[in-house]
């Protein structure tokens, strides 16, 4: 059997002490995060990519060698386990290797060859195997020697029907060779094209598939999103997917490992049995499995890029837990306003309709300014779906008013609103605000995504946020279990406010699940706000492995031990006290150890558990105590009189957040309702083979408009020189590609958002003065 710790360290290039470490943790409940942040001395100082590489290739192997087991088992009840075999199944490092191996042994249902078998022909395709190994001169007649078999009995009528037989037993022998089996999947990997055809009944233009009509690429090179949207389209019925390859290569390549005779009667009799072999029991299986694995690697890439893309959202820059005013927009409906404290408490909401008429739209002012004064308001949330823009304009009148008085006026955010319909209408909502509308729980959901992205992000499923490929389409369980493992990287990377994190958050935390985090929540409600990390040990079913795993992750602001809003574990306190001992401060003044931890022979420090990694860790959290670690917050400003698409113009240049990277390239929300798109060839002044290089989710980016599709709602944006751009223009096929991949993703990602009447007309949005409005207050 295989050595599992010395093919994993020989593959990933690592430590054999250190992995056996990883591993050692991990079955005694150690989570990814906790091993990685605290545990780096009996690791190395794995990360947590390397760590879940290892745990991946080991859960991999160990399943390999169980399916192993169960093999030798079976084959060997049969009795037909030699040494050879035993050692090829033994070796083997791939599922699919091992499978092959098992498949001539595998109990079978009746197939041709066992009726063949039945009817006494077995001895006849041992005789044609032996005569093609002898290479008898002159060549025996097969005829003659399959009238032998010829019998009413058992229903062999004719030497032809023998021979047939006999063909069919070898056919299914050749099917089942491992060597073959390999042997075929590389040539129709290397030589292979996938092929589609839109359907008849579907006219050209037609249908977001139209780049598919007349399509060919080679399988090994295929990009993952044209395979997935070719899977799509034919689950959708629009278009054919087909598979070529040189059926005369494959042809030959058989006939090399089987045909060993000179003799012309028996070649021919072979080819034929060979050609049937892989028509019959090879073709459809092989391609099967080469649409199945050019799937994986297309599941895998999305998945991956899917990953990458929230995990950029979840580390969005939070505005900060300041006094927000909400506001989901709407025409006809109104703008749902909702006022939420600095610790994002619901404290009031307003519907207004600044978007009826004149007197409506100063009611509307009215109660906005109302709601600043009232609450002191900081940060304004303004959803980006149907009436965002109008509303922002209108928000800015307002605070153009707020202004004229000398008052300081609130920071003002668009912010994507993708996915809060989904939280607004879920569980989570409803147990959280029961007596609320499901618009206003929408509205609170935007606000809190700008006061702490992450903290408000993690209530919604990671799939309805918008930020993926085809997440529809792809291994749903290995989808879950990606973003699962990003929302729990995101979480413990940032750090969990045990004072105000809800339940869904804290149950991402290391070593929490869904039980310890509502236990939490409750002993909180009824004990008030815990004083100390040591406390969760009071917590129901909050046990000392839990508090390990977890602690280090949870912080208390203004505690009884400043330590308990820092990244240090309480494992460690005594070191950190020993360390402010020697500066000669308290810990109560641990804001002034950075200005003096340089002095500090910190080797004095180690012990047997405490090493290097550890003390680097801890000084490096000391330095600066509390503090967040994702980027500054910053937002983009959209060009004013640019709300709609057809206010967009070829060559204008405009700002923009990126709201989603996929492999052919980002889209950019300019505050138009739809999102352009920037093809990857646009993306710099540069070839760039990969757009994660150079862009990444809510990033702000200055763009330049290249083309304008109103009818198909399809915006081209590029981020190159305008002058390199039209020396070196978007090739049309290019065009063509994204304007296509555009629509199939406002159809795939922003489902949920519940904004899908963007764009439609209505009345010219009413305006008024600030004297108007200041006339409104001062007749009140």
């Amino acid at each position: 059997m295989l050595n599992l710790l010395q093919v994993i360290t020989s593959e990933l290039q690592l430590n054999p002490a250190f992995v056996q470490n990883a591993l050692d943790l991990r079955s005694e409940g150690g989570t990814i995060p906790f091993i990685a942040r605290y545990r780096k001395e009996r690791t190395g100082g794995l990360d947590e990519v390397q760590l879940r590489d290892i745990f991946e290739r080991h859960d991999y192997l160990t399943e390999l060698e169980e399916r192993k087991q169960t093999i030798l088992k079976s084959i060997e009840e049969q009795g037909k386990l030699t040494e050879d075999l035993k050692s090829r199944i033994s070796a083997c490092m791939q599922k699919t290797e091992l499978e092959d191996l098992y498949l001539p042994y595998k109990p079978k249902k009746r197939t041709r060859a066992t009726i063949a078998k039945e009817k006494g022909l077995e001895p006849l395709a041992v005789f044609i195997k032996a005569l093609n190994q002898a290479d008898m001169k002159p060549m025996i007649s097969l005829a003659d020697e399959a009238a032998k078999f010829v019998s009413e009995e058992k229903g062999v009528k004719s030497a032809e029907e023998a021979m047939q037989g006999a063909s069919d037993i070898l056919a299914e022998e050749v099917s089942e060779k491992a060597e073959i089996r390999a042997r075929l999947r590389e040539i129709l990997m290397e030589t292979g094209f996938f092929t589609s055809k839109i359907k008849d009944e579907h006219p050209e233009g037609t249908t977001k598939f139209e780049m598919y009509r007349n399509y060919r690429a080679k399988a090994k090179e295929i990009p993952s999103h044209n395979m997935l949207a070719l899977r799509r389209g034919e689950t959708e019925g629009v278009l054919v997917l087909d598979f070529e390859f040189d059926t005369e290569l494959v042809q030959n390549t058989i006939e090399k490992f089987e045909i060993k005779t000179n003799a012309s009667e028996l070649i021919q009799y072979l080819k034929t049995m060979l050609k049937d072999a892989f028509d019959r029991l090879m073709k459809t299986t092989l391609i099967g499995e080469m649409r199945y694995e050019k799937k994986k690697e297309a599941d895998t890439a999305a998945v991956k890029t899917f990953a990458e893309n929230l995990r950029e959202l979840l580390l969005s820059s939070p505005a900060g837990m300041k006094p927000t005013l909400a506001i989901d927009p709407g025409f006809r409906t109104g703008c749902k306003v909702a006022a939420l404290s600095n610790t994002g408490k619901f404290l009031e909401y307003k519907t207004v309709f600044p978007h009826q008429s004149n007197t409506e739209r100063l009611q509307a002012a009215a109660s906005l300014k109302q709601l600043i004064e009232k609450y002191a308001i900081e940060l304004i949330a303004i959803g980006n779906g149907t009436a965002g823009r109008e509303t922002d304009a209108f928000v800015s009148e307002v605070l153009q008013l707020i202004e004229s008085e000398g008052k300081a006026k609130p920071i003002k955010v668009m912010v994507n609103e993708s996915g809060a319909s989904i939280y607004s209408a879920g569980d989570v909502a409803r147990e959280e605000f029961p007596e609320l509308d499901l618009t206003v729980r929408g509205a609170i959901s935007i606000g809190r995504r700008l006061q702490d992205p992450l903290a408000e992000l993690v209530k919604i499923d990671p799939k309805s946020i918008g930020v993926g490929q085809y997440q529809h389409d792809v291994d749903q369980k290995l989808l879950k279990t990606k973003l699962d493992e990003t929302v729990e990287s995101c979480v413990n990377f940032v750090g969990v406010d045990l004072n105000t994190a809800s339940k869904e958050l804290l149950t991402y935390v290391s070593g929490l699940n869904s039980t310890t985090a509502k236990n939490i929540v409750t002993y909180r409600n009824e004990k008030g706000a815990f004083k100390s990390r040591k406390e969760l040990l009071e917590v129901p079913k909050f046990g000392p492995k839990a508090f390990e795993q977890a602690a280090g992750f949870l912080r208390i602001r203004d505690g009884e031990n400043p330590l308990d809003n820092t990244a240090v574990h309480p494992e460690s306190y005594n070191v950190v006290e020993s360390i402010v001992k020697e500066l000669g401060i308290s810990l109560t003044e641990i804001t002034k150890v950075p200005e003096k931890i340089r002095s500090v022979d910190l080797k004095k420090f180690m012990s047997e558990n405490v090493g290097e990694f550890t003390l680097k860790d801890i000084v490096a959290e000391l330095e600066k105590p509390g503090r967040d670690p994702r980027a500054e917050f910053k937002y983009a400003e959209f060009k004013e009189g640019v709300s709609e698409i057809k206010d967009l113009k070829p060559g204008m240049e405009l700002e923009g957040v990126v709201t989603n990277v996929a492999d052919f390239g980002a889209f950019v929300d300019i505050g138009v309702h739809q999102d352009g798109l920037i093809h990857i060839s646009q993306l710099a002044d540069r070839f760039v083979k990969d757009a994660r290089e150079v862009i990444k989710v809510g990033q702000i980016v200055k763009v330049y408009v290249l083309e304008v599709n109103e009818s198909l709602k399809r915006i081209s944006l590029s981020r190159r020189n305008p002058l390199l751009a039209q020396q070196k223009p978007v090739q049309k096929s290019e065009q063509k590609s994204s304007g296509r991949q555009q629509d199939s993703r406002s159809k795939d990602h922003r489902n949920g958002s519940g904004k899908n009447n963007a764009g439609k007309n209505h009345s010219p949005a009413p305006t008024f003065s600030i004297e108007d409005l200041k006339s409104k207050f001062n007749s009140r």
